[in-house]
């Protein structure tokens, strides 16, 4: 009897958790039949996102080889899968040297996840999008700063030191930190004066997050505060050009490089693949996670319409969701295959709200449970965010 072929699109935190617990819920086997597990990838290795703004402070590798993680005994394939045909049960993918191939499934997850949303090309500056940004951003400020050692113009000098973060999500709140401290470290190094440095950390909204307490924000703020950054409030970044970034309410900032961290959106390949999506761009799923219209075929993770089938509430694009998915859809994968009444989706965070965001080397974790607000501030939390980024990508 052939095997069966489990294929996994997408090598990010939904999909190796998929894969994980796929793996452990059927121990390889279905039917009397061995499965063979397939993960699909356009990168050589599983990108670590959650620490991407890292790059942009130290020389820090955030993509993990695949024989580096934790998991065993599935195939990787590197390409680009360009369409799914769910009557034949096959893929079409273009692999890692750009020729046409094809793969045979008999039970496919699509976990292809977001992208950052980038600016209009004519706005200026760098969009924290990838590796390669990152190095990109990291060299450009290091640059400036040796430009502004030799530099006898104060004004021009204090441009090359100064540096906007344009979208004050986590993503932007965290590198914004984590470039402050580094390019103060260096500046110090270079002969400067570190108190020269400026960050600014451009926040569309009144306040930082506003789903969360005010006792947390205030603890938030301070660290940034601490940190070396400075927030900017009902303050847009519009454009950059010639070291200038335009705000929404007219005022520029003279700046040595302008980032732009913009939050995510779902993964724009799905649009080519021939799933049926959501106005917004997200793969339609019933409550446990079937592709609508397409029998043996699943999605989790950002790239999934997932919505709460109790109180409506979709989920949001974070790998604490993607991972509480990948954790439920063993479980119904096992029951589909079994024949069984699988478990439907339920939010992960119906009775909780959390926050962990790492400062530098500190860090500060929100919770709030059974009416209860609980905060934390300093060394520990940063390592909490560390260890959970470890555990999603599943490192050895």
């Amino acid at each position: 009897m052939n095997d069966l072929t489990c294929v996994i699109i997408g090598g990010g935190y939904a999909g190796l958790q998929a894969l994980k617990q796929i793996k452990e819920k059927t121990r390889g086997i279905a039917n009397g039949r061995r499965i063979r597990f397939v993960l699909i990838d356009k990168q050589p290795g599983h990108l670590r996102k959650l620490r991407m703004f890292r790059p942009t402070a130290v020389e820090e590798e955030i993509v993990i080889p695949w024989d580096h993680l934790a998991l065993k005994d599935f195939e990787f394939v590197q390409g680009t899968v360009a369409s799914v045909d769910s009557k034949e049960k096959r893929i079409r993918y273009t692999d890692a040297q750009g020729n046409d191939a094809r793969m045979q499934y008999d039970f496919l997850i699509v976990a292809v996840g977001s992208i950052v949303r980038r600016p209009d090309p004519d706005q200026g500056g760098i969009a924290l999008t990838d590796p390669q940004a990152a190095t990109d951003i990291r060299e450009h400020w290091r640059a400036n700063l040796w430009k502004a050692a030799d530099e006898k113009d104060p004004g021009e000098r204090k441009r090359l030191m100064t540096i906007a973060v344009a979208g004050a999500g986590i993503s932007g709140m965290e590198t914004s930190a984590e470039l402050s401290i580094a390019m103060r470290k260096e500046a110090t190094a270079l002969g400067l004066n570190p108190s020269d440095v400026s960050v600014y950390l451009l926040d569309a909204q009144e306040r930082l997050l506003p789903e969360v307490s005010d006792k947390f924000r205030r603890k938030l703020d301070q660290r940034l505060i601490e940190c070396g950054v400075t927030v900017l409030h009902n303050r847009k970044a519009m454009r950059e050009e010639a070291g200038v970034v335009t705000l929404s309410n007219g005022d520029c900032l003279a700046v040595g490089l302008c980032i732009w961290t913009l939050g995510l959106i779902p993964n724009p390949g799905l649009r080519g693949m021939g799933l049926p999506l959501t106005p917004d761009g997200k793969v339609l799923v019933d409550e446990c996670y079937r592709v609508q219209g397409m029998p043996n075929v699943y999605s989790i993770g950002d790239c999934a319409g997932i919505v709460d089938p109790i109180d409506g509430r979709a989920t949001q694009m974070t790998c604490f969701e993607a991972g509480e998915q990948g954790l439920l859809l063993g479980k119904i994968v096992m029951a589909d295959l079994d024949g069984r009444s699988a478990p439907s989706h339920h939010s992960a965070k119906s009775n909780m709200d959390a926050f962990t965001i790492a400062l530098g080397e500190e860090g500060v974790f929100w919770i709030r449970k059974w009416g209860l607000d609980m905060v934390m501030t300093g060394k520990i939390p940063g390592r909490i965010k560390k260890l959970v980024e470890d555990a999603a990508s599943m490192l050895r």
